[in-house]
Protein backbone atom coordinates (compact mmCIF):
# COMPACT_ATOMS: atom_id res chain seq x y z
CA UNK A 1 0.00 0.00 0.00
CA UNK A 2 1.37 3.42 -0.91
CA UNK A 3 1.29 6.03 1.82
CA UNK A 4 2.04 9.70 1.22
CA UNK A 5 3.03 10.32 4.86
CA UNK A 6 6.27 8.42 4.59
CA UNK A 7 8.61 6.94 2.01
CA UNK A 8 8.76 3.23 1.39
CA UNK A 9 12.32 2.08 0.94
CA UNK A 10 12.86 -1.57 0.13
CA UNK A 11 16.36 -1.65 1.50
CA UNK A 12 15.25 -0.58 4.98
CA UNK A 13 13.50 -2.94 7.35
CA UNK A 14 11.70 -3.10 10.65
CA UNK A 15 14.96 -4.15 12.28
CA UNK A 16 16.35 -0.63 11.91
CA UNK A 17 13.38 0.77 13.77
CA UNK A 18 13.45 -1.88 16.44
CA UNK A 19 17.16 -1.35 17.05
CA UNK A 20 16.30 2.26 17.80
CA UNK A 21 14.29 1.11 20.77
CA UNK A 22 10.98 1.01 18.94
CA UNK A 23 10.81 4.80 18.99
CA UNK A 24 8.63 4.87 15.90
CA UNK A 25 7.32 8.14 14.47
CA UNK A 26 5.15 9.01 11.51
CA UNK A 27 8.27 9.79 9.50
CA UNK A 28 9.66 6.29 10.02
CA UNK A 29 10.81 4.36 6.98
CA UNK A 30 9.62 0.79 6.42
CA UNK A 31 10.59 -1.95 4.08
CA UNK A 32 8.06 -2.54 1.35
CA UNK A 33 8.27 -6.25 2.14
CA UNK A 34 10.09 -7.02 5.40
CA UNK A 35 12.50 -9.88 4.81
CA UNK A 36 13.05 -12.75 7.22
CA UNK A 37 16.05 -11.06 8.83
CA UNK A 38 14.07 -7.91 9.59
CA UNK A 39 11.18 -9.87 11.04
CA UNK A 40 13.51 -12.01 13.13
CA UNK A 41 14.82 -8.81 14.72
CA UNK A 42 11.25 -7.99 15.74
CA UNK A 43 10.71 -11.51 17.05
CA UNK A 44 13.97 -11.37 19.01
CA UNK A 45 13.01 -8.12 20.73
CA UNK A 46 9.50 -9.43 21.44
CA UNK A 47 10.75 -12.45 23.38
CA UNK A 48 10.06 -11.99 27.08
CA UNK A 49 7.68 -9.07 26.59
CA UNK A 50 4.18 -8.94 28.11
CA UNK A 51 1.43 -7.65 25.82
CA UNK A 52 -1.72 -6.23 27.38
CA UNK A 53 -4.38 -6.88 24.77
CA UNK A 54 -7.50 -4.83 25.51
CA UNK A 55 -10.38 -6.66 23.82
CA UNK A 56 -14.09 -7.08 24.36
CA UNK A 57 -14.65 -9.80 26.95
CA UNK A 58 -18.38 -10.42 26.65
CA UNK A 59 -18.28 -13.78 24.86
CA UNK A 60 -16.79 -16.93 26.43
CA UNK A 61 -15.99 -18.36 22.97
CA UNK A 62 -14.12 -15.23 21.89
CA UNK A 63 -12.30 -15.17 25.20
CA UNK A 64 -11.32 -18.81 24.67
CA UNK A 65 -10.07 -18.00 21.17
CA UNK A 66 -7.93 -15.15 22.48
CA UNK A 67 -6.65 -17.54 25.15
CA UNK A 68 -5.72 -20.04 22.44
CA UNK A 69 -3.91 -17.36 20.41
CA UNK A 70 -2.10 -16.24 23.56
CA UNK A 71 -0.91 -19.78 24.24
CA UNK A 72 0.41 -20.12 20.70
CA UNK A 73 2.27 -16.82 20.82
CA UNK A 74 3.77 -17.73 24.20
CA UNK A 75 4.87 -21.16 22.98
CA UNK A 76 6.33 -19.97 19.69
CA UNK A 77 7.69 -16.53 20.47
CA UNK A 78 8.01 -16.26 24.24
CA UNK A 79 5.51 -13.39 24.34
CA UNK A 80 3.05 -13.32 27.24
CA UNK A 81 -0.40 -12.07 26.22
CA UNK A 82 -2.68 -10.72 28.93
CA UNK A 83 -6.30 -10.36 27.79
CA UNK A 84 -7.73 -7.27 29.47
CA UNK A 85 -11.48 -7.86 29.13
CA UNK A 86 -13.24 -4.71 27.95
CA UNK A 87 -16.93 -3.79 28.03
CA UNK A 88 -16.59 -0.50 26.10
CA UNK A 89 -13.62 0.24 23.85
CA UNK A 90 -14.20 3.96 24.33
CA UNK A 91 -12.89 3.54 27.89
CA UNK A 92 -9.62 2.17 26.52
CA UNK A 93 -9.33 5.16 24.21
CA UNK A 94 -9.88 7.41 27.24
CA UNK A 95 -7.00 5.69 29.02
CA UNK A 96 -4.60 6.50 26.18
CA UNK A 97 -5.96 10.06 25.99
CA UNK A 98 -5.31 10.53 29.70
CA UNK A 99 -1.78 9.15 29.38
CA UNK A 100 -0.98 11.54 26.55
CA UNK A 101 -2.37 14.47 28.54
CA UNK A 102 -0.12 13.44 31.44
CA UNK A 103 2.93 13.29 29.16
CA UNK A 104 3.22 9.51 29.40
CA UNK A 105 4.52 8.96 25.88
CA UNK A 106 6.03 5.55 26.60
CA UNK A 107 5.30 2.51 28.79
CA UNK A 108 1.56 2.95 28.40
CA UNK A 109 -0.94 0.50 29.86
CA UNK A 110 -2.37 -0.56 26.48
CA UNK A 111 -0.21 -2.54 24.06
CA UNK A 112 -2.87 -3.75 21.63
CA UNK A 113 -6.55 -2.86 21.28
CA UNK A 114 -9.45 -4.50 19.42
CA UNK A 115 -10.93 -1.58 17.55
CA UNK A 116 -12.83 -0.15 14.60
CA UNK A 117 -15.30 2.58 13.72
CA UNK A 118 -15.59 5.66 15.86
CA UNK A 119 -12.89 4.53 18.31
CA UNK A 120 -10.36 4.15 15.50
CA UNK A 121 -11.39 7.51 14.07
CA UNK A 122 -10.97 9.14 17.48
CA UNK A 123 -7.50 7.68 18.06
CA UNK A 124 -6.36 8.54 14.55
CA UNK A 125 -7.65 12.10 14.85
CA UNK A 126 -5.84 12.59 18.18
CA UNK A 127 -2.62 10.97 16.92
CA UNK A 128 -2.78 8.23 19.51
CA UNK A 129 -1.81 5.40 17.18
CA UNK A 130 1.45 3.74 16.26
CA UNK A 131 3.01 4.97 13.04
CA UNK A 132 1.26 4.48 9.65
CA UNK A 133 2.20 1.41 7.68
CA UNK A 134 3.11 -0.98 10.46
CA UNK A 135 0.17 -3.28 9.66
CA UNK A 136 0.84 -3.45 5.91
CA UNK A 137 4.48 -4.36 6.61
CA UNK A 138 3.70 -7.42 8.71
CA UNK A 139 4.74 -10.69 7.01
CA UNK A 140 1.19 -12.07 6.97
CA UNK A 141 -0.21 -8.97 5.26
CA UNK A 142 0.57 -10.68 1.97
CA UNK A 143 -2.47 -12.93 2.52
CA UNK A 144 -4.95 -10.12 3.27
CA UNK A 145 -7.81 -9.75 0.80
CA UNK A 146 -7.50 -6.05 0.03
CA UNK A 147 -8.70 -6.69 -3.53
CA UNK A 148 -12.20 -7.87 -2.61
CA UNK A 149 -12.79 -6.41 0.85
CA UNK A 150 -12.71 -2.59 0.70
CA UNK A 151 -13.55 -2.29 4.41
CA UNK A 152 -10.00 -3.46 5.17
CA UNK A 153 -8.50 -0.20 3.91
CA UNK A 154 -11.39 2.13 4.77
CA UNK A 155 -12.82 1.82 8.29
CA UNK A 156 -16.25 3.52 8.57
CA UNK A 157 -15.21 5.92 5.76
CA UNK A 158 -11.82 6.61 7.44
CA UNK A 159 -8.69 5.41 5.54
CA UNK A 160 -6.79 2.91 7.70
CA UNK A 161 -3.33 3.81 6.27
CA UNK A 162 -1.78 0.73 7.88
CA UNK A 163 -2.59 2.05 11.36
CA UNK A 164 -4.57 -1.07 12.27
CA UNK A 165 -4.30 -4.73 11.31
CA UNK A 166 -7.47 -6.56 10.21
CA UNK A 167 -8.40 -9.75 12.02
CA UNK A 168 -12.07 -10.37 11.21
CA UNK A 169 -14.92 -9.46 8.88
CA UNK A 170 -18.48 -8.76 9.90
CA UNK A 171 -21.86 -8.50 8.23
CA UNK A 172 -25.21 -7.94 9.89
CA UNK A 173 -27.30 -11.12 9.69
CA UNK A 174 -30.68 -11.97 11.26
CA UNK A 175 -31.68 -15.33 12.71
CA UNK A 176 -35.02 -17.04 13.29
CA UNK A 177 -36.22 -20.36 14.64
CA UNK A 178 -37.97 -22.26 11.85
CA UNK A 179 -39.83 -24.31 14.45
CA UNK A 180 -41.76 -21.22 15.51
CA UNK A 181 -41.46 -18.71 12.65
CA UNK A 182 -42.46 -19.49 9.07
CA UNK A 183 -41.99 -16.12 7.33
CA UNK A 184 -39.47 -13.37 7.98
CA UNK A 185 -39.32 -9.65 7.15
CA UNK A 186 -37.25 -8.28 4.29
CA UNK A 187 -36.62 -4.74 5.54
CA UNK A 188 -36.79 -2.63 8.67
CA UNK A 189 -40.30 -1.47 7.82
CA UNK A 190 -41.37 -5.08 7.35
CA UNK A 191 -39.70 -5.95 10.67
CA UNK A 192 -41.83 -3.34 12.41
CA UNK A 193 -44.95 -4.77 10.76
CA UNK A 194 -43.87 -8.28 11.78
CA UNK A 195 -43.42 -7.15 15.39
CA UNK A 196 -46.92 -5.70 15.42
CA UNK A 197 -48.27 -9.13 14.45
CA UNK A 198 -45.92 -10.89 16.88
CA UNK A 199 -45.70 -8.58 19.92
CA UNK A 200 -42.90 -9.15 22.39
CA UNK A 201 -40.91 -11.45 20.10
CA UNK A 202 -38.20 -9.03 18.97
CA UNK A 203 -35.78 -6.63 20.61
CA UNK A 204 -32.30 -5.17 20.18
CA UNK A 205 -29.44 -4.41 22.61
CA UNK A 206 -29.50 -1.05 24.30
CA UNK A 207 -27.17 1.51 22.69
CA UNK A 208 -24.34 2.33 23.11
CA UNK A 209 -23.79 -1.41 22.90
CA UNK A 210 -22.15 -1.81 19.50
CA UNK A 211 -24.73 -4.26 18.13
CA UNK A 212 -27.59 -2.09 19.37
CA UNK A 213 -26.06 0.97 17.73
CA UNK A 214 -25.58 -1.06 14.56
CA UNK A 215 -29.31 -1.73 14.52
CA UNK A 216 -29.91 2.03 14.55
CA UNK A 217 -27.47 2.56 11.70
CA UNK A 218 -29.00 -0.24 9.65
CA UNK A 219 -32.44 1.30 10.01
CA UNK A 220 -31.23 4.79 9.14
CA UNK A 221 -29.23 3.51 6.17
CA UNK A 222 -32.43 1.96 4.79
CA UNK A 223 -34.76 4.84 5.60
CA UNK A 224 -32.69 7.98 4.97
CA UNK A 225 -33.91 10.08 2.07
CA UNK A 226 -30.32 10.77 1.04
CA UNK A 227 -28.05 7.94 2.34
CA UNK A 228 -24.99 9.71 0.92
CA UNK A 229 -25.24 12.19 3.81
CA UNK A 230 -24.42 9.33 6.18
CA UNK A 231 -20.99 8.89 4.60
CA UNK A 232 -19.96 12.38 5.68
CA UNK A 233 -19.64 13.88 9.18
CA UNK A 234 -22.89 14.84 10.86
CA UNK A 235 -24.05 18.37 10.17
CA UNK A 236 -25.85 19.28 13.38
CA UNK A 237 -28.30 21.59 11.65
CA UNK A 238 -29.41 18.72 9.40
CA UNK A 239 -29.37 15.91 11.96
CA UNK A 240 -32.99 16.09 13.05
CA UNK A 241 -34.31 16.00 9.49
CA UNK A 242 -31.99 13.20 8.31
CA UNK A 243 -32.57 11.03 11.39
CA UNK A 244 -36.33 11.54 11.74
CA UNK A 245 -37.30 8.46 9.67
CA UNK A 246 -35.31 6.29 12.11
CA UNK A 247 -37.04 7.65 15.19
CA UNK A 248 -40.43 7.43 13.52
CA UNK A 249 -39.74 3.73 12.97
CA UNK A 250 -38.59 3.20 16.57
CA UNK A 251 -41.66 4.98 17.94
CA UNK A 252 -43.77 2.52 15.95
CA UNK A 253 -41.66 -0.53 16.80
CA UNK A 254 -41.01 -0.11 20.52
CA UNK A 255 -44.54 -0.76 21.86
CA UNK A 256 -44.45 -4.16 20.13
CA UNK A 257 -41.02 -5.23 21.33
CA UNK A 258 -39.92 -7.49 24.15
CA UNK A 259 -41.06 -5.96 27.46
CA UNK A 260 -42.52 -3.13 25.35
CA UNK A 261 -39.04 -1.58 25.17
CA UNK A 262 -39.10 -0.77 28.88
CA UNK A 263 -35.94 -2.88 29.14
CA UNK A 264 -33.35 -3.99 26.61
CA UNK A 265 -30.83 -6.86 26.58
CA UNK A 266 -27.27 -5.69 27.15
CA UNK A 267 -25.66 -7.63 24.30
CA UNK A 268 -26.36 -9.87 21.31
CA UNK A 269 -25.24 -12.78 23.52
CA UNK A 270 -28.12 -11.93 25.85
CA UNK A 271 -30.46 -11.93 22.82
CA UNK A 272 -29.22 -15.39 21.95
CA UNK A 273 -30.18 -16.63 25.39
CA UNK A 274 -33.63 -15.07 25.06
CA UNK A 275 -34.11 -16.98 21.81
CA UNK A 276 -32.90 -20.19 23.47
CA UNK A 277 -35.44 -19.56 26.24
CA UNK A 278 -38.14 -19.06 23.55
CA UNK A 279 -38.74 -15.45 24.54
CA UNK A 280 -37.63 -14.10 21.15
CA UNK A 281 -38.27 -15.35 17.62
CA UNK A 282 -35.89 -13.08 15.67
CA UNK A 283 -32.43 -11.95 16.77
CA UNK A 284 -29.35 -10.66 14.92
CA UNK A 285 -25.58 -10.41 15.15
CA UNK A 286 -22.64 -9.02 13.22
CA UNK A 287 -21.37 -12.49 12.28
CA UNK A 288 -22.83 -14.72 9.54
CA UNK A 289 -21.74 -17.82 11.51
CA UNK A 290 -23.25 -16.69 14.81
CA UNK A 291 -26.17 -19.13 14.73
CA UNK A 292 -24.15 -22.08 13.45
CA UNK A 293 -21.58 -21.48 16.17
CA UNK A 294 -24.32 -21.34 18.80
CA UNK A 295 -25.89 -24.53 17.46
CA UNK A 296 -22.51 -26.28 17.51
CA UNK A 297 -22.09 -25.26 21.14
CA UNK A 298 -25.64 -26.30 22.15
CA UNK A 299 -26.65 -22.69 22.79
CA UNK A 300 -29.43 -22.58 20.18
CA UNK A 301 -31.67 -25.31 18.72
CA UNK A 302 -30.65 -26.74 15.35
CA UNK A 303 -33.86 -25.39 13.82
CA UNK A 304 -32.44 -21.83 13.80
CA UNK A 305 -31.58 -20.39 10.38
CA UNK A 306 -30.24 -17.12 8.94
CA UNK A 307 -31.65 -14.40 6.72
CA UNK A 308 -30.73 -10.95 5.44
CA UNK A 309 -32.60 -8.11 3.79
CA UNK A 310 -32.47 -8.31 0.00
CA UNK A 311 -31.42 -4.67 -0.36
CA UNK A 312 -28.44 -5.18 1.92
CA UNK A 313 -27.15 -5.07 5.48
CA UNK A 314 -24.22 -3.27 7.06
CA UNK A 315 -20.77 -4.80 6.88
CA UNK A 316 -17.32 -3.90 8.18
CA UNK A 317 -13.94 -5.20 9.27
CA UNK A 318 -12.64 -5.27 12.81
CA UNK A 319 -8.99 -4.64 13.61
CA UNK A 320 -6.26 -4.53 16.21
CA UNK A 321 -4.25 -1.34 16.72
CA UNK A 322 -1.17 -0.37 18.70
CA UNK A 323 -1.25 2.87 20.75
CA UNK A 324 1.59 5.28 20.11
CA UNK A 325 2.89 4.84 23.67
CA UNK A 326 2.51 1.07 24.09
CA UNK A 327 5.17 -0.49 26.28
CA UNK A 328 5.63 -3.72 24.28
CA UNK A 329 5.46 -2.76 20.61
CA UNK A 330 7.53 -5.68 19.35
CA UNK A 331 5.32 -8.14 21.21
CA UNK A 332 2.23 -6.40 19.90
CA UNK A 333 3.56 -6.69 16.33
CA UNK A 334 4.16 -10.41 16.80
CA UNK A 335 0.65 -10.96 18.18
CA UNK A 336 -1.00 -8.88 15.44
CA UNK A 337 0.91 -10.81 12.79
CA UNK A 338 -0.11 -14.16 14.29
CA UNK A 339 -3.78 -13.11 14.37
CA UNK A 340 -3.55 -12.53 10.59
CA UNK A 341 -1.92 -15.90 9.90
CA UNK A 342 -3.82 -18.53 7.88
CA UNK A 343 -3.65 -20.88 10.87
CA UNK A 344 -5.17 -18.39 13.31
CA UNK A 345 -7.76 -17.17 10.79
CA UNK A 346 -8.92 -20.69 9.92
CA UNK A 347 -9.15 -21.63 13.60
CA UNK A 348 -11.21 -18.48 14.26
CA UNK A 349 -13.59 -19.15 11.34
CA UNK A 350 -14.44 -22.60 12.67
CA UNK A 351 -18.01 -22.21 14.04
CA UNK A 352 -17.24 -24.50 16.99
CA UNK A 353 -14.50 -22.02 17.99
CA UNK A 354 -15.83 -18.56 17.05
CA UNK A 355 -17.13 -18.56 13.46
CA UNK A 356 -15.67 -15.14 12.63
CA UNK A 357 -15.13 -14.73 8.84
CA UNK A 358 -11.56 -14.41 7.62
CA UNK A 359 -9.91 -11.24 6.29
CA UNK A 360 -7.62 -13.32 4.08
CA UNK A 361 -7.78 -14.30 0.42
CA UNK A 362 -7.56 -18.09 0.41
CA UNK A 363 -6.27 -18.04 -3.17
CA UNK A 364 -3.09 -16.31 -1.96
CA UNK A 365 -2.19 -19.22 0.34
CA UNK A 366 -0.18 -22.35 -0.22
CA UNK A 367 -1.95 -25.68 -0.67
CA UNK A 368 -1.65 -26.65 3.00
CA UNK A 369 -3.22 -23.44 4.26
CA UNK A 370 -5.96 -23.54 1.63
CA UNK A 371 -6.79 -27.02 2.90
CA UNK A 372 -7.37 -25.61 6.41
CA UNK A 373 -10.23 -23.51 5.06
CA UNK A 374 -11.54 -26.15 2.68
CA UNK A 375 -12.01 -28.53 5.60
CA UNK A 376 -14.13 -26.09 7.58
CA UNK A 377 -17.78 -27.00 8.07
CA UNK A 378 -19.40 -23.59 8.40
CA UNK A 379 -22.63 -25.03 9.78
CA UNK A 380 -26.27 -25.56 8.84
CA UNK A 381 -27.34 -22.00 9.68
CA UNK A 382 -24.60 -20.14 7.80
CA UNK A 383 -25.55 -18.48 4.52
CA UNK A 384 -23.23 -18.95 1.58
CA UNK A 385 -21.26 -15.83 0.56
CA UNK A 386 -23.49 -15.31 -2.47
CA UNK A 387 -26.57 -15.47 -0.21
CA UNK A 388 -25.45 -12.70 2.13
CA UNK A 389 -26.74 -9.97 -0.16
CA UNK A 390 -25.28 -6.50 -0.76
CA UNK A 391 -23.05 -4.90 1.86
CA UNK A 392 -24.26 -1.47 2.97
CA UNK A 393 -21.42 0.92 3.85
CA UNK A 394 -20.96 1.97 7.45
CA UNK A 395 -21.88 5.61 8.10
CA UNK A 396 -19.20 8.09 9.12
CA UNK A 397 -18.22 7.46 12.79
CA UNK A 398 -19.82 10.73 13.91
CA UNK A 399 -23.25 9.28 13.11
CA UNK A 400 -22.92 6.51 15.65
CA UNK A 401 -22.04 8.94 18.43
CA UNK A 402 -24.86 11.33 17.52
CA UNK A 403 -27.48 8.58 17.15
CA UNK A 404 -26.52 7.04 20.49
CA UNK A 405 -26.84 10.41 22.22
CA UNK A 406 -30.26 11.05 20.69
CA UNK A 407 -31.44 7.51 21.42
CA UNK A 408 -30.53 7.89 25.10
CA UNK A 409 -32.36 11.20 25.26
CA UNK A 410 -35.50 9.63 23.81
CA UNK A 411 -35.54 6.05 25.05
CA UNK A 412 -32.78 5.51 27.58
CA UNK A 413 -33.57 3.06 30.36
CA UNK A 414 -31.63 1.58 33.26
CA UNK A 415 -31.11 -2.17 33.10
Amino acid sequence: MKNSTFNIVKSTGLSLLLSAGLAFATSSVFAAEPNSVDWQSTVKQAKGQSVYFHAWGGSPRINDYIGWAASQVQKRYGVTVNHVKVTDTANVVSTVVAEKAAGKDSDGKVDLIWINGENFASMKRQKLLFTPGWATNLPNWKYVDVENKPTITVDFTIPTEGLEAPWGNAKLVFFYDTARTKSVPNSMKELSAWAKKNPGRFTYPQPPNFIGSTFLKQALSELATDPAKLLKPVVEEEFAKVAQPLFDLLDELHPNMWRKARAFPKTHVAMRQLMADKELDIIFAFNPSFASSAIANNELPDSVRSFVFSKGTLGNTHFVAIPYNGASKAGALVLANFLMSPEAQAHKQNPTIWGDPTVLNVDKMNAGDRARFAKLELGVATLKPEELGPMLPEPHPSWMNRLEKEWLNRYGVNN
